[in-house]
């Protein structure tokens, strides 16, 4: 089974948070989970990271917009990636561990 583009963007992600030993999640949304949360939820030497990840010229819907934007108000990171800009993970992680 062939992947998505979107599933193409995680798995590049989730390969550059191993690099930097990051511990991540992928939340449950559905249920008693929460709508709009980010793809990956990480913790980089205890700072919060909330990775969104997208597909060419993608967007973040509104809900996705609210949910990033109460992140960055309770002083959390958050970051969304696609195939052109992969390299601000890594950029983010040296920032994070270097805080």
């Amino acid at each position: 089974m062939a992947s998505t583009p979107e599933k193409k963007v995680k798995d590049k992600v989730v390969k550059i948070l191993k690099e930097h030993e990051v511990y991540y999640f992928f939340p449950a949304t559905y249920g008693m989970g929460r709508s709009g949360v980010p793809d990956i939820i990480c913790c980089v030497d205890g700072r919060f990271l909330a990775i969104e990840c997208k597909a060419g010229n993608n967007k973040p819907t509104a809900l996705q917009e609210r949910e990033m934007a109460s992140i960055s108000t309770a002083g959390g990171t958050v970051l969304v990636v696609n195939e052109d800009n992969l390299d601000a993970v890594s950029g983010v992680m040296r920032l994070l561990k270097n805080y």
